[in-house]
């Protein structure tokens, strides 16, 4: 079984990164081959500095390899180190509809923030497909906000097959885990850097105290009992706790007399004691760097491997070799 899993180097990983893509792409990598890459290129739609690009991926890199992806059980690279991907997009882009590429929920919300409409946004799920049907994936953990854009690779991928013959392209299939498909922010929306809403898996202690601190909560005294329905601090408190702790915490929101400052307390506290290890792990990565370096081209040699196998047998199949 093949599973593939990319990320955006586009700033500071937070909690929902983490639950939506790292931890399951973690806990997975041993449940075959696995291949997991930055997204530099899908980076560049919304990061336009040459610097902050390369800072971002040195991070994300960083950052994946703290919480612990292993690089003898998958392969981890740079997706523009395979540029093989890209002739599959363009590939792809000839079978694709436009009207399947308007249907697309991410580019209208995109601009509806404010981003400029550029073609990179536009055609983004087709670079998406490429990523995925590049090393014949079969499953694709995603968060339920991309669902959408894996139904287009299956699309493409039928379309190919379609046009070229069968088994010109592999159809994935998409991993949600639903339970944390979908992490709250701060403030009660879907937790996004376009929200601002955001909690840092390595933020300062100080300043994530002060995040938590913030979250908005209703005026219901300290001796009544709080209402759990829509709760943002159990919602997050649910990710870090063990489960007898998070009753507990139902609990004392139903029986009263403990005030919300207590419960952010309780759940900052979770927060740091969950990410303690990795914290360490990237102390030493960050004095590591050469590490870093050399695992991303290795990974790169290995995923392009695949690559050429996969892009020659489309290649043949479209009449380009």
């Amino acid at each position: 079984m093949r599973i593939i899993t990319g990320l955006q180097p586009s700033g500071k990983l937070h909690v929902g990164n983490y639950f939506g893509a790292m931890e399951p792409a973690v806990r997975m990598q041993e449940s075959g081959v696995s291949f997991y890459f930055l997204a530099d290129y899908h980076a560049m739609s919304t990061v336009h500095d040459a610097n902050t690009l390369r800072e971002n991926c040195s991070n994300l890199a960083t950052d994946f390899l703290a919480v612990g992806l292993d690089p003898e059980k998958c392969v981890f690279f740079r997706q523009s180190a395979v540029p093989e991907v890209n002739e599959l997009a363009w590939i792809l882009s000839t079978v694709c509809p436009m009207g399947l590429l308007e249907r697309c929920h991410s580019y209208k919300d995109k601009i509806a923030k404010g981003f400029s409409p550029s073609n990179a946004l536009f055609t983004y799920p087709v670079l998406m497909a490429a990523d995925i049907l590049m090393y014949d994936s079969d499953l694709v953990p995603v968060g339920k906000d991309q669902k959408q854009h894996l139904e287009v690779t299956r699309d493409l991928a039928g379309k190919m097959n379609e046009q070229f013959g069968e088994g010109t392209c592999k159809l994935p299939d998409a991993l949600i885990a639903e339970s944390t498909a979908i992490v709250p922010g701060l403030d009660g929306q879907k937790m996004s850097k376009s929200y601002n809403n955001t909690l840092p898996i390595f933020g300062e202690e100080k300043a994530v105290r002060k995040l938590i601190m913030r979250i908005p909560t209703d005026s219901t005294p300290v001796e009544d009992p709080k209402p759990t329905e829509g709760s943002v601090i159990l919602q997050l408190y649910k990710l870090f706790a063990s489960a007898q702790g998070y009753e507990d915490m139902v609990r004392g929101f139903q029986n009263g007399g403990c005030g919300y400052g207590d419960f952010k307390k309780r759940l900052f506290d979770a927060y740091w004691e969950y990410f303690r290890p990795a914290r360490e792990r990237r102390a030493e990565l960050e004095a590591n760097q050469d590490y870093v370096r050399r695992t991303l081209e290795e990974g790169a040699r290995k995923a392009r491997e695949t690559a050429s196998v996969v892009l020659d047998r489309v290649r043949r199949a479209v009449g380009l070799a």
